[in-house]
C-alpha cells in the first residue's frame, strides 16, 4: 500500500502498474499514462469491484492508483450529512492525488487521466475544471458539482456512461455535462444506457469497458502529445 499526505492525513493508495498494451511502453522502461480510479460515495464497502475496475484498466497498459481519498476526512464512506462541507477537503485531496500520481517512476506526467465513478466523478471535474494536468475523464453516472456550469469551465475530453433510469443522480445530469462539453468544443462521448439504474449491470460492464480502454487510447495513448 502506497501514499501520500493531504491537509496533514495520510492518504492510502493501491496501485496497479500497467501490465498490458503498448501504452504505458509494454516494459521498455519508457514512461506510460497513468489514471486516478475514484470510488464513490460507497467508499470501500465494494472495493473488490473497483479493483477488478482497476485491473482492467491496467490491463490496457495504464498504470491506475486508487486513492482512499475518504482518509482526507476518516470516513469509511460518505456521511451524507457532511457531503457538502467535505466535497471541497476531498477535491483537494484528489488534487493532491493528481500531483502524486504525476511524481511516480514510470507515469509521463502529460498524460494523466481521473475514471471517476459516481461521486468520484462529481470530483473528477472539479479538479479538472482548475487542473490542466488532468487531459481526460471517464464519467460513470456522476452528477455534475453544484454551481460548476455557472463557471464555464474548461473540462478536458469526457466520456459519459449513465443509466437511463438512474434513480441516485439522473440521466439529466448527464445530459448537463454534455451540454457544456458540446457549447465548448470538447471532445466527448456518451452512452446512455437503457433500463440500467445507479450501476451497470450485465453486458453493460463489457460494453462500458471497451468504451473506457477506446476513449483512453484515443486522449492518454502513445501517439498523444
Amino acid at each position: 500500500m502506497q501514499s501520500f499526505t493531504s491537509g496533514g492525513q495520510r492518504i492510502e493508495v493501491e496501485w496497479f502498474a500497467a501490465s498490458g498494451g503498448s501504452a504505458a511502453g509494454g516494459g521498455t522502461g519508457t514512461n506510460g499514462p497513468a489514471v486516478l480510479l475514484l470510488h464513490g460515495a460507497d467508499g470501500l464497502t465494494y472495493a473488490e469491484g473497483y479493483r477488478l475496475a482497476a485491473r482492467t484498466i491496467s490491463a490496457s497498459g495504464y498504470h491506475v492508483a486508487f486513492p482512499h481519498y475518504l482518509d482526507r476526512t476518516q470516513d469509511r464512506r460518505v456521511a451524507y450529512s457532511r457531503l457538502r462541507q467535505d466535497f471541497p477537503l476531498w477535491a483537494t485531496t484528489v488534487r493532491d492525488g493528481v500531483s502524486w500520481l504525476a511524481s511516480q517512476p514510470g507515469v509521463e506526467a502529460g498524460k494523466l487521466g481521473i475514471v471517476g465513478v459516481s461521486l468520484g466523478a462529481a470530483l473528477a471535474f472539479e479538479v479538472a475544471a482548475s487542473d490542466a494536468r488532468v487531459k481526460a475523464i471517464v464519467d460513470y453516472f456522476g452528477p455534475f458539482p453544484e454551481g460548476l456550469a455557472a463557471r464555464q469551465p474548461r473540462l478536458p475530453p469526457t466520456l459519459i456512461l449513465h443509466g437511463a433510469l438512474d434513480p441516485v443522480v439522473p440521466v439529466a445530469q448527464a445530459h448537463a455535462i454534455e451540454r457544456l462539453l458540446k457549447q465548448q468544443g470538447t471532445p466527448y462521448e456518451i452512452r446512455i444506457y437503457p433500463g440500467q439504474g445507479h450501476g451497470l449491470t450485465g453486458t453493460t460492464q463489457f460494453d462500458s469497458a471497451a468504451r473506457v480502454a477506446s476513449f483512453l487510447g484515443q486522449h492518454l495513448g502513445p501517439d498523444q502529445a
